[in-house]
């Protein structure tokens, strides 16, 4: 909400009071202020002239050599190509050695031979944005009010010398967006009343506004609240300036004197109001109800919207002329041609109104307010003071009465509160005297009996509903800032972990050790990253309304995001990059507009460059498959899992290399996987070569493992044997290993795989795997027939099952 301190002063004496020294106060009493902008800062000597000459350029088919009277006693040259620049009118005029916006000087000068002592000014220059700007002048210079003095500044009479505080309203302050609402806020905090003029509404009691139209609400539910009044015979034109640099400073464009009327009242009562040309809607009758499936309406954007059940809409009876509290139809827009008005004033139910500005991406300031919430007490009020400035403005006649189609009675709301009871709640001693005086200073109504002050909530007020919300209003004019501190009471825990948390924070110190370093990358995503690398099927969670393409949907894995972040580094000369991410994954297996999805917290690496830098006695080693499968294992031994966890190769992800990648297996159920990243999605995230792996940290946390137990360094002596194997390519270390454990019988300790060989000497389809076995006794010396039985049931098992040749 922006607020004009001159348009406030006009209702709260503020003659004390800086626009500083009121911002400061306001964001301590609860709303708070984002800033303060005043429009003329930046800008000096520019001032009103009068056009007495404009000719051609000799030498230009645009520009024009004017003679403009700057209160000076001689006409001053100014060469301008503006469009719209003719003789007779006031314009603003930056003088020689003046500053316009961005801080650009004007300098007297040239151009194409003729002297130009200035600039003739668009309001662009002045810094005004092109969404404020009248469309009349978008293209060109601004014209001055003929009362205008040549030679002045134009700050004055543009109310650039006015400050904008920029209020930003929470959801239960709706009121505050209001000038009347900021005007009873600031009243009370500098104990004043604040004093609005009268609305002096003159009609024409010769006709009723039910001659002219009669309206009919479908669903009070939808609209408890609706009424039109005609204003006739008025003449559209420009609004007065003071009027269009007032709706300027506030952010909206102005466009007639009519609409301009409606926009005014909007800022002034909070009340959205809607103006229709009466002889273009076609009937004589208003109804409101709800759209039809395929329904059509034109808006004043030009854009067709399809309507549905979740619309209200504003018919003529038959076919729609307006979005309820969003958008007016183009069919029925007020033009230069209009000369009756019908002026709805009206309260729509606010949860439609969402949904449809939601629909149609079409969030107004009208339906901003009804969505939050406006004041049902001045709906009636300010329909007829935006009828009485119609008629002034536009020289037009208000007929009698309104056409109602509804009509809400706003029930009083009485909430009690005790002084003991505020208080005991602020930790204050607050006297009867000092509640009294701050109920007085907000304009609330009261009765007070044995210090317990029942307390008339005025409409404008809607957010006050219990004893809590009066505790706080006395909190905010009392002053935050004179609560008494004090420490908090009661026993205290001392915190601790977590099991999880726990978890979690070992795995990253065993990363960080390795010389991983951690990454933390955005939830969202685009739908296609959010599907690759996915452990299980899940449906998109999709954000209706994303900032971007880019982070549109919530992210089913942690690679995608890693991937992105090597690319980063890759770009900027990074090559050796080792990240992790512990974070959360989303997945949705049901219908993802109503339900929420589930989280899973995974962790996630990401390898690529050089493990070892070429240096002066070692060569330079490149990060390969068991460079993270290593890492991995180092985790699960750490974590106790190493003799749970089993990886089984797997060709079924796309995105992965189909002959370098293994599923992570924890007592046979997969909880992640492991490998090198596909060349054509290395390609398509433009990264070289890269080795990740994602682990499903719920799976670990919920699985088991084996117990840490401590034993006694052992008396007795370890024994080695070495087995070598010829067997087929396919079989795997996992599945020879296995069949060794599961044979050796009590006495192995370990068992290490140091060589692999295929190539000459061996057939063709086969490999050789030689082992290094470990036995230990830790009660007695291990003798030679022990170890034998081992090897040869080990030596027999290999064979039968894998079809092992031992060598």
């Amino acid at each position: 909400m922006l607020v004009s301190y001159k348009w406030l002063s006009e209702y709260v004496d503020l003659s004390k009071v800086t626009p500083k020294e009121l911002a400061d106060t306001m964001s301590v009493t609860g709303i708070e202020v984002e800033g303060i902008e005043v429009p003329e800062e930046g800008l000096k000597k520019i001032v009103v002239g009068e056009v007495k000459e404009c000719v051609p350029h000799p030498d230009s088919d645009h520009l024009s050599i004017c003679q403009v009277d700057i209160g000076e006693e001689e006409l001053s040259q100014i060469v301008c190509g503006a469009p719209n620049v003719k003789v007779g009118i006031k314009v603003i005029v930056a003088l020689p050695g003046s500053r316009i916006t961005g801080n650009q000087k004007i300098k007297k000068g040239k151009m194409r031979g003729e002297v130009s002592n200035g600039m003739i000014c668009s309001l662009q220059e002045l810094g005004y944005s092109d969404n404020v700007i009248p469309k009349a002048y978008a293209e060109g210079i601004y014209y001055m009010p003929q009362e205008a003095v040549n030679g002045d500044s134009v700050f004055s009479y543009l109310d650039m010398d006015d400050s904008i505080i920029e209020l930003s309203i929470t959801p239960n302050r709706a009121d505050a967006l209001s000038m009347r609402g900021v005007a009873y806020e600031a009243a009370a905090i500098y104990r004043q009343t604040p004093k609005f003029e009268e609305i002096n509404l003159q009609e024409d009691t010769s006709e009723k506004a039910e001659d002219y139209i009669s309206v009919d609400v479908a669903d009070k539910e939808d609209a408890p609240a609706y009424q039109i009044r005609i204003i006739k015979d008025v003449k559209i034109q420009e609004s007065p300036l003071w009027l269009q640099t007032r709706l300027m400073n506030e952010g909206i464009r102005p466009i007639n004197n009519v609409v301009d009327v409606t926009n005014y009242i909007l800022l002034l009562f909070g009340q959205p109001l809607h103006a229709f040309d009466y002889d273009k809607l076609g009937s004589k009758n208003i109804l409101v109800r709800r759209g039809k499936d395929n329904e059509e309406i034109v808006t004043l954007d030009g854009e067709t919207r399809k309507l549905s059940a979740e619309n209200i809409v504003i018919t003529n009876g038959e076919v729609p002329v307006a979005l309820a509290g969003v958008m007016g139809g183009a069919d029925s827009e007020i033009t230069e041609a209009t000369t009756t008005v019908a002026l709805e004033s009206a309260l729509f139910n606010s949860l439609s109104i969402r949904k449809t500005s939601k629909q149609f991406n079409l969030r107004s300031e009208s339906s901003s307010r009804f969505e939050k919430g406006i004041n049902k007490g001045t709906v009636s009020d300010a329909g007829a003071a935006a009828a009485a400035m119609i008629a002034e403005l536009s020289g037009g006649t208000v007929v009698s009465g309104a056409s109602t189609g509804s009509e809400l009675v706003v029930p009083p709301v009485e909430v009690s509160v005790s002084v003991e009871r505020a208080n005991k709640y602020l930790g204050t001693e607050l006297t009867d005297e000092d509640v009294a005086e701050i109920f007085t200073a907000l304009g609330f109504d009261y009765t007070a009996a044995n210090g317990v002050y029942t307390v008339s909530v005025p409409s404008r007020r809607w957010d006050i509903t219990i004893e809590a919300d009066l505790i706080e209003e006395i909190a905010r004019i009392y002053g935050y800032d004179k609560l008494p501190s004090t420490l908090p009471k009661g026993e205290t825990v001392a915190g601790s972990l977590t099991d999880t948390q726990r978890f979690v924070r070992n795995l990253k110190g065993t990363l960080e050790g390795y010389g991983v370093s951690e990454a933390i990358s955005y939830a969202l995503t685009t739908e296609e990253k959010a599907g690759q690398f996915s452990m299980k099927e899940s449906k998109a969670t999709k954000l209706n309304w994303p900032m971007s393409e880019e982070r549109s949907v919530l992210r089913m894995n942690l690679i995608s995001g890693l991937l992105d972040d090597i690319n980063y580094n890759v770009a900027r000369k990074n090559s050796a990059i080792a990240l992790y991410e512990v974070g959360h994954v989303f997945y949705q297996e049901k219908d993802p507009l109503k339900d929420l999805p589930y989280e899973e917290n995974h962790l996630a690496l990401a390898l690529t460059g050089d493990q070892l830098e070429k240096d002066w006695q070692t060569k330079a080693k490149a990060i390969d498959f068991y460079t993270i499968k290593g890492i991995l294992d180092h985790l699960f031994e750490m974590t106790g899992y190493q003799e749970s966890i089993t990886y089984e190769a797997t060709q079924n992800m796309k995105e992965m290399h189909p002959g370098r990648t293994a599923y992570v297996k924890l007592n046979d159920e997969i909880i992640g996987f492991v490998g090198q990243i596909h060349p054509l999605t290395a390609k398509a995230y433009d990264i070289p070569q890269a080795y990740v792996a994602e682990l499903n940290l719920h799976g670990l946390l919920a699985g088991e493992k084996a117990p840490f137990v401590f034993e006694a360094v052992s008396k007795f002596p370890t024994v080695n044997r070495d087995i070598a194997l010829l067997v087929k390519e396919e079989v795997t270390n996992q599945e020879l290993t296995d069949c060794i454990w599961n044979h050796a019988g009590r006495f192995l300790k370990h068992v290490h795989l140091f060589d692999v060989y295929q190539g000459e000497n061996i057939e063709a389809g086969m490999k050789s795997m030689a082992y290094s076995l470990t036995f230990a006794n830790s009660e007695a010396t291990l003798v030679e027939e022990e170890i034998n039985g081992a090897m040869k049931k080990i030596e027999k098992a290999l064979v039968e099952q894998l079809g092992a040749e031992v060598r």
